[in-house]
């Protein structure tokens, strides 16, 4: 299918989508979009953000061993990130 509407940059850099394509693209507030620059233009797909835990399950197992140990503390993210490598 070829569509094609117009829209005009605001100072602050923001787009209407035009309501025609908003029905085509099934978008409701809150919607979410992503934006693909190509060597022909740029591409304005939906997409669905999917929260993912933080840590995997083999993760959490090393992090319960690490609390359970007595006197463990580090002073950044790195440092802890090591450890849980080297368990």
């Amino acid at each position: 299918m070829n569509y094609t509407e117009t829209a005009k940059v605001t100072s602050k850099g923001q787009v209407t989508i035009p309501s025609t394509i908003r029905e085509i693209l099934r978008l409701e507030p809150g919607s979410t979009v992503i934006f693909k620059v190509t060597e022909n233009g740029v591409i304005l797909s939906p997409c669905k953000i999917v929260e993912e835990p933080a840590y995997t399950s083999k993760e959490w197992r090393k992090i319960e061993k690490i609390v359970t140990e007595r006197g463990k503390t580090y002073k950044t993210a790195r440092s802890t990130k090591k450890h849980l490598d080297s368990l």
